[in-house]
């Protein structure tokens, strides 16, 4: 016999009891369904992540003041105040690696606009700013080197504030008030969507620091500072000069740990996407026990498959079948049944990362590498559950199995 004629009595066989099969398939089908649709939003996860992590710009360099040891006990990121503007003069002359550096402070506050307001957050930057995390305007122009060392009140808007204060005016010249401050708004921010933790980047108001430190918060130190490297290969160079200069101008002894934290890009990317690969794992994980649950159900269909068919099997060995082909025969009906069963799930998987992604409003990527893991993974568990069935099948004595009844 060759094999497409095993093939042909095997299919011969499925078909003859379609419910059964489909049932058997069933546990196979919700597994791989299962496995794409949670690699998908694993993956998914992933991708937007990295393009958040993109969004803050080129080379980025994050300097945070605190986690230091103070009284014994170690605090966090922006726990002190410590970062100044001696502080930044002192990088730019020092640090060859650093390209651009700029201050970030931070408030909130109600904004007014004639009959309309709005709470949002408002920043205070240098110029730099818009160069480090490639954000450009979609109107007007940015605040200048100027406007920072007199503290002007001009600001630029995000486009979240441009669509619920303006509705479709044009904001360039108009006058805000920020905290009872009137601010001229001098441009408009390109869209940038949400960040990496979920927030909307667009809802935002960014001003020179100079004017946030003395017109609304009344404070000399920075909440944070935002470097970039001249190059990606620099990174690790920058950060090493920033912490070296800055140990220096906050006067830090050898024995003593720094009063500051220096972060850089690629460190944020890959604790995030540790977080997420982990994320993924374990719910691709948890959706494979539906794949074993469903090779142990063509495993048992087998088994009965075997037992109800043996008289048939002592006919075909009585008239030359070998145990080779009894073998073949049973060996394809699980693979058949599992490659059918996968080939049903990854439709239903894609179908369902598509829901979860315009339902929930979750990213999902289904990519063609999980598919073809999951479709292998089921040709696996067809051979793998189906295998003792059809060998069983195969050593039944012809003579005993003529007998059965």
């Amino acid at each position: 016999m060759t094999f497409f004629d095993v093939l042909e009595i095997a299919l011969i066989s499925l078909s003859l009891n379609k419910m059964r099969s489909f049932l058997t398939m069933l546990g196979i089908i919700i597994g791989v369904g299962a496995v794409i649709a949670m690699m998908a939003v694993g993956d998914g996860a992933q991708k937007n992540i990295r393009d958040q992590i993109a969004s803050l710009g080129t080379n980025v360099i994050l300097i945070f003041p605190g986690s230091t040891n103070q009284s014994g006990v170690r605090t966090g990121f922006g726990t002190a105040s410590t970062l100044t503007a001696d502080d930044i003069e002192a990088i730019k002359a020092q640090c060859p690696s650093v390209a651009l550096i700029t201050p970030s402070l931070r408030t909130g506050g109600q904004i007014v606009y004639q009959d309309q307001n709005w709470r949002t957050g408002i920043m205070g930057v240098d110029p730099p700013y818009f160069e480090i995390r490639s954000w450009p305007l979609s109107s007007g122009q940015y605040f200048t080197d100027a406007d920072v060392r007199s503290a002007t009140k001009v600001c630029i808007i995000g486009q979240t504030i441009a669509d619920n204060l303006f509705k479709g005016s044009d904001p360039i010249g108009a006058v805000i008030r920020i905290k009872s401050v009137p601010f001229r708004i001098v441009g408009v921010l390109s869209p940038k969507g949400q960040s990496a933790q979920g927030s909307d980047q667009d809802d935002i108001i960014l001003a020179p620091s100079s004017t946030v430190q003395k017109k609304l918060m009344g404070q000399f130190f920075f909440g944070s500072l935002l470097a970039s490297a001249v190059s990606e290969d620099a990174m690790e160079d920058a950060q090493k000069q920033i912490t070296d200069v800055l140990r220096v101008t906050h006067k830090i002894q050898p024995w003593e740990e720094n009063d500051f934290t220096v972060r850089n890009q690629s460190e944020i990317a890959n604790a995030a996407q540790s977080t997420t690969q982990v994320l993924t794992i374990l719910l691709a994980s948890i959706a494979s026990i539906s794949l074993i649950v469903g090779g142990i159900g063509i495993m048992n269909i087998m088994l009965v498959s075997v037992t109800e068919r043996t008289k048939e099997i002592g006919i075909r060995m009585s008239i030359g079948a070998t145990g080779k082909n009894i073998l073949s025969q049973f060996l394809i009906e699980a693979i058949v049944l599992s490659l059918l069963g996968g080939f049903i799930g990854v439709v239903i998987g894609i179908v369902t990362s598509d829901l979860i992604s315009s339902l929930a409003g979750w990213t999902t990527l289904v990519s063609p590498v999980s598919i073809a893991l999951a479709f292998l993974f089921s040709a696996a568990v067809g051979i793998f559950f189906g295998f003792y069935p059809a060998r069983k099948a195969a050593k039944l004595n012809p003579i005993d199995a003529l007998r059965y009844e």
